[in-house]
């Protein structure tokens, strides 16, 4: 069994495969030791992989380290089953390479835009060529939530909401609105635009925001929480 970790912003997300089938997924908001005894003493596990976009745990690192027979620690020099042309790659989100792998495998000789609504929103291509050519970075939900009440002098903090009429009646309203379509816009944007020089092109959606968008796009996408856990467990394939 190989054991996949992303750790991200605000939780940790791990997944159990046996081969390429997730057979379990666990997260967490603070992921150590403990937990890590907790699996191993569950499942079999021999092969792991390991991807931070936070500062490193060198226990945690260590103890994987020594309780399996393969262990990646996921970084820019990990070999990788697609071409990246990133300029910068030791700068790139882990997470957004791991998610263009997982939509590469799901959608093999494909022209894909991965979109991963967290913290902040990603947009990433990868052509049928299986070279990635980078993508964008805006803020997400969240962000744009905190951003109005931290930088204004009156604008409330809101707590968003799946359903909100299109023009808010209210400030609450107007906020929720504003925040949702304005999102709804930019997705179905970047869609429309790279449809222009690709017209198969296939959309991914994941992230833990994919709730308020999976259904309410103009384009038709693909939606796939474990999106960024399948790409690790690609990478962690490919490499052993």
């Amino acid at each position: 069994m190989n054991l996949c970790i992303d750790r991200g912003n605000s939780r940790t997300k791990v997944g159990i495969f046996h081969e390429d089938n997730l057979i379990e997924f666990l997260s967490f908001e603070n992921f150590g030791i403990h937990d890590i005894d907790q699996i191993y003493s569950q499942y079999a596990i021999q092969t792991c992989i390991l991807s931070s976009v936070v500062d490193e745990d060198k226990d945690v690192i260590d103890v994987l380290r020594a309780r399996n027979k393969v262990f990646i620690n996921f970084n820019h020099l990990t070999p990788i089953p697609v071409k990246n042309n990133y300029n910068t790659p030791e700068t790139l989100g882990k997470d957004r390479l791991a998610a263009i792998i997982g939509a590469a495998y799901l959608k093999p000789a494909g022209n894909i835009l991965v979109i991963d609504a967290g913290t902040a929103i990603t947009y990433d291509f990868i052509d049928a060529q299986n070279t990635y050519h980078g993508g964008n970075i805006a803020p997400g939900i969240e962000l744009r939530l905190r951003a109005l009440s931290e930088f204004t002098k009156k604008l409330p903090y809101v707590k968003i909401k799946t359903e909100s009429p299109f023009l808010g009646n209210n400030t609450e309203t107007a906020i929720n609105s504003g925040v949702l379509y304005g999102m709804f816009f930019e997705i179905d944007g970047y869609i429309d635009t790279l449809k222009k020089k690709y017209p198969d092109l296939s959309t991914f959606l994941t992230g833990g925001s994919i709730i308020y968008f999976d259904t309410k796009l103009k384009n038709t996408i693909f939606a796939e929480k474990f999106l960024v856990l399948i790409g690790l467990n690609r990478i962690l394939k490919y490499n052993v």
